[in-house]
C-alpha cells in the first residue's frame, strides 16, 4: 500500500475552487460598474497610496502653519513673512498650493475620500464571497482538482469508502477543523476548514486604515497649544472656537535632592460660556478632559501681576502676565502683554530663578514698551518697583506683586477616538490574518479492487505549517487504517 503526497508545480493553474480564487467578471459599459471596476482595482489603490505619501512627505519637508492659523488673517500673513527669507519667490506658489498646511488641503482631503472609497469598495466586493466561503462553503470538486490542486495525495487504503471516511474525519476533528461529508452511491467526498472567519482579518484591517484616516481628516480640524500659560488667580480664554475659559487656582511642586521637579499639580476650573462646568487637580499623566478638549500639565514658572491706566485713569489692563520665556543668557525671565485700545505692547523682565542681576532687584521689574508689535526698539524702559505705580508715556504701570504660573497643553483632536478605533480594529485584523489563517481540505473516496482510493487535495498560499501538517495528516490516516479491511 503505498501514497504520494506532492506540492503540484501546476499549482496556479488548478480549478478554482470558489469565487476567492477566480478573478472578478464584470460586464456592461455602464457608469456605475465602470466606477465600480475603477475603485476595486489594485492599481487605483496603489496609485492613491502613493500620492498620498507623496503629499505625506511634501507636508514633512515644508514648514507647516499652526493648526488653526489659517483662519487669523492677520497672523497667517505673518507667519507666511517669517518663512519667506527660507523659500523666497517660492513662497506664494507654495501657499496658493495649499502646501504650508498640506493636512488639511483640498489635495489631502480628495486622495484620502478616493481612497477610502477604494478600500471600502474592495471590502464590499469581498465580503459576501468571504460569508459564503465561511458559511456554504464549495464541498465538492470536479476530479481535476485533486490532480492539480497546491497539494494533493492518492492513497489507496483497504478499507471501504465509509470506514477510511471516519478515519478521515476523526483525524480532521482531532486538528480542530470542521468537516462537511457529502455522499453519492459509493463515492463520499469530505470537506474540511479550519479558522473560517480568518479571512475576515483583511476586510476588518482594510476598514481600521478607513477610521485612521477618517480620524486623520477629523483631526485636521483641531488645534494644539503648546504654550498655554495661565497665571495663578486669572482666567484665560482658550480660544479656538471653544467657548471655554480656564482659571488655575492654585499650583504645587515638590523637587528631589538634586534639584530637579518630583512632582508639579495644577487646580484648574473650567468654565464654558462663562458657567463652570469642570474642576480638576491635574498632573503630567492624569490631565483634565472636557469634550473633544484635553488640558495637559506640562510647565511652570513665575508669573507678575500688572496693572495699566490711561491718563484719566481707565483701568486698561489688570492681570497676571506669565513670564514664560528665558534670555539667551538663562538669566532672565521674560513675558510679554499687549495694551488694548493702544497698540502698545509692553515685555515683562524679571530675573530667572535662582539668579542674580544687579539692574534688577528683587521686588522689582523691568518693562520695555514698544508703540507697535512690530517695533524693535522700545520707546521707553523702566525698572519699577513693586506696589509702587510709575508713568511712562501716557500710561501709568504698576507691578502689583509676584506670581506663578501653569503651563498647559490644550489640544483639541476631534479624530483621535477614530484613530484609537482603527488601530485596536488594525491589529485585530492582522492578528486575524497571520495567527488564524484559513486552511481547506477536500477529500473523495471511490472504490477500487484494493478497497477505496482516498483522494486529498488543498490549496494553500505561502502557509508552511499547513503544508508539513498535509502530509502529516495523510499519513495518519493511513496508518489509522492499515488494519482495516474491505467490506
Amino acid at each position: 500500500m503505498s501514497h504520494s503526497v506532492r506540492t503540484s508545480a501546476l499549482a496556479g493553474a488548478q480549478e478554482p475552487i470558489d469565487d476567492l480564487e477566480g478573478g472578478l467578471s464584470l460586464s456592461g459599459l455602464d457608469l456605475f460598474e465602470r466606477l465600480w471596476h475603477f475603485f476595486i482595482s489594485m492599481r487605483t489603490g496603489l496609485a492613491l497610496i502613493l500620492v498620498l505619501a507623496l503629499l505625506t512627505l511634501i507636508g514633512t519637508v515644508l514648514a507647516q502653519a499652526p493648526a488653526g492659523m489659517a483662519a487669523d488673517k492677520e497672523a497667517y500673513a505673518s507667519w507666511l513673512d517669517s518663512v519667506r527669507p527660507k523659500y523666497g519667490g517660492w513662497t506664494n506658489v507654495l501657499d496658493s498650493l495649499g502646501f504650508f498646511s498640506i493636512f488639511s488641503s483640498i489635495w489631502f482631503k480628495s486622495i484620502t475620500v478616493l481612497l477610502s472609497t477604494s478600500i471600502l469598495a474592495c471590502s464590499v466586493n469581498r465580503a459576501p464571497r468571504l460569508w459564503k466561503q465561511a458559511v456554504h462553503p464549495r464541498t465538492v470538486v470536479s476530479g481535476g482538482f485533486y490532480q492539480h490542486a497546491a497539494l494533493h495525495a492518492a492513497v489507496p487504503v483497504a478499507a471501504s469508502p465509509a470506514t477510511a471516511a471516519e478515519a478521515l474525519e476523526a483525524q480532521l476533528r482531532a486538528r480542530h477543523f470542521r468537516t462537511i461529508v457529502t455522499r453519492d452511491g459509493d463515492e463520499i467526498d469530505v470537506y474540511a476548514d479550519r479558522f473560517r472567519w480568518g479571512p475576515f482579518g483583511t476586510v476588518i484591517a482594510h476598514l481600521s486604515i478607513i477610521l485612521i484616516m477618517a480620524g486623520a481628516l477629523l483631526g485636521a480640524g483641531g488645534f494644539r497649544n503648546t504654550e498655554f500659560a495661565a497665571t495663578i488667580g486669572s482666567r484665560l480664554d482658550v480660544g479656538n472656537s471653544t467657548g471655554l475659559a480656564v482659571e488655575a487656582t492654585s499650583f504645587s511642586d515638590s523637587y528631589y535632592e538634586n534639584g530637579s521637579p518630583s512632582d508639579y499639580a495644577s487646580n484648574l476650573v473650567l468654565y464654558k460660556n462663562g458657567q463652570q462646568v469642570a474642576e480638576q487637580t491635574i498632573r503630567v499623566n492624569d490631565p483634565l478632559r472636557y469634550g473633544d478638549v484635553t488640558f495637559y500639565q506640562s510647565f511652570f514658572g513665575p508669573a507678575a501681576d500688572l496693572q495699566v491706566k490711561d491718563a484719566s485713569g481707565t483701568t486698561l489692563f489688570s492681570s497676571g502676565v506669565p513670564l514664560q520665556w528665558g534670555s539667551t543668557d538663562g538669566t532672565k525671565a521674560i513675558g510679554q502683554v499687549p495694551i488694548p485700545g493702544k497698540g502698545y505692547l509692553v515685555y515683562l523682565i524679571g530675573v530667572a530663578s535662582g539668579r542674580v542681576d544687579p539692574t534688577i532687584a528683587a521686588g522689582q521689574l523691568q518693562l520695555e514698551v514698544y508703540d507697535t508689535p512690530t517695533s524693535s526698539t522700545p520707546v521707553a524702559v523702566q525698572v519699577v518697583n513693586q506696589g509702587e505705580p510709575a508713568t511712562i508715556g501716557d500710561l501709568e504701570f504698576t507691578f502689583l506683586r509676584e506670581r506663578q504660573f501653569t503651563g498647559l497643553i490644550v489640544a483639541r483632536d476631534p479624530g483621535a477616538p477614530f484613530v484609537w478605533a482603527g488601530a485596536i480594529a488594525l491589529v485585530l485584523g492582522v492578528a486575524l490574518v497571520f495567527f488564524f489563517p484559513n486552511r481547506r481540505i477536500w477529500a473523495r473516496l471511490r472504490r477500487s479492487p484494493e478497497g477505496s482510493l482516498l483522494e486529498v487535495g488543498a490549496v494553500t498560499r505561502h502557509d508552511v505549517v499547513f503544508e508539513s501538517g498535509f502530509g502529516a495528516l495523510v499519513n495518519d490516516v493511513k496508518l489509522a487504517l492499515s488494519g482495516s479491511s474491505a467490506s
